[in-house]
């Protein structure tokens, strides 16, 4: 398995970065995620909120999920003023820091409307800088009154999101908005693609979940976990990537792009499974780095771990740099790994295999 991204995949991948799937309205990205995987599975299914459950083996008893958060950071319209001024709430943990000068789409039933991230002008603020805080950063969609701006369908309520595209940086990093964690939609998905491709028969029904609603406390997977009832599950994010200016190791911990998958030691992950993801990537020369969490992991791997009486869960992360603003990167080597880490460990679990804590 040398090359694992082709010219399919990577084109599926721009296309799934480039759209937009905020928090609670993931359902554009959702069918394009669904549309891709189709020729790799033999059922799906959507739950209320919008998470994509895709089946392989729907026949077996034994249920193994592979799981990433669909959802990426947004705004709510808060409140509009009456000079066509537009102030927001944060939908997930959007970084007002970044807000200043971008330019966004509000989403809206007549369509996308463009609108700015206004910020006065340096000789204003001589003297009396402040720091963009949800008090002081609005958006100018150029209307000059409140009227006026509810005339183009933007109402409280309505989405944001920034308009940044995927770009490709020294031929091998990708960068963009929503890498965290379309990235983990997109490693999934090519884990299905590779099973189909090489005619992988699993012994054991594979649950292959994009859930919503991450950004917002893991409400997505908690829903799904309950609905599956799983025996096991390998959840896939991102982490930080610490070695940029800015961030401390001590603190944060030694994670580089570039360096392979980051495999996770939490109280929420399951020792036996943890080991068996090590012991897959040693085998298979996959390079992999480690990284501990302390009271909980802050992924959906939280939520399926502690479901069910207990669910055996793991965390595969991706470094990534810059989390949470519109630069978000990540290198194609560790993408490719995560995915080979995920596949190789798939085809080492057994029929109905026991993670027992004593085994």
């Amino acid at each position: 398995m040398k090359k694992i991204i082709n010219k399919q995949s990577q084109a599926f991948l721009e296309k799934y970065l480039n759209n937009s799937s905020p928090t609670g309205f993931e359902s554009e990205g959702q069918k394009l995620w669904l549309d891709y995987i189709r020729p790799f599975i033999d059922d799906y299914y959507t739950d209320n909120y919008g998470t994509v459950v895709a089946i392989v083996n729907p026949e077996e008893k034994y249920k193994v999920v592979i799981e990433a958060h669909a959802d990426e950071i947004s705004w709510f319209v808060h409140y509009i003023t009456k000079d066509g001024f537009i102030y927001l709430r944060k939908n997930g943990g959007s970084d007002h820091m970044i807000a200043p000068s971008k330019r966004v789409n509000i989403h809206t039933d007549k369509g996308i409307v463009k609108a700015i991230f206004g910020w006065p002008a340096i000789h204003t603020r001589r003297g009396k800088d402040e720091a963009p805080t949800l008090k002081n950063i609005c958006l100018d969609c150029g209307c000059s009154t409140k009227e006026e701006v509810e005339s183009m369908g933007v109402h409280v309520g309505c989405v944001v999101t920034f308009q940044d595209e995927f770009i490709t940086l020294n031929g091998n990093r990708y960068c963009g908005r929503a890498l965290d964690n379309r990235m983990g939609g997109f490693m999934i998905a090519e884990v299905l693609r590779l099973l189909k491709k090489d005619k992988i028969k699993l012994p054991f029904g594979l649950y292959v979940v994009n859930a919503v609603q991450e950004e917002v406390g893991l409400r997505g997977a908690e829903m799904i976990t309950n609905t599956l009832k799983p025996d096991v599950a390998i959840v896939t994010d991102v982490t930080h990537d610490t070695s940029t200016p800015m961030i401390e190791a001590k603190k944060q911990g030694d994670t580089k792009i570039g360096k392979g998958p980051v495999i996770s030691y939490a109280p929420a992950v399951q020792n036996n499974l943890r080991e068996k993801i090590i012991t897959t990537a040693e085998k298979n020369k996959i390079p992999f780095q480690r990284a501990a969490s302390s009271r909980y992991t802050g992924t959906d791997t939280d939520a399926f771990a502690y479901s069910n009486g207990g669910v055996p869960s793991a965390l595969i992360s991706l470094p990534l740099r810059y989390m949470h603003t519109t630069v978000e990167m990540v290198q194609k080597e560790d993408v490719e790994n995560v995915i080979k880490l995920i596949y190789e460990t798939l085809k080492n679990i057994k029929a109905n295999e026991s993670f027992s804590y004593f085994d």
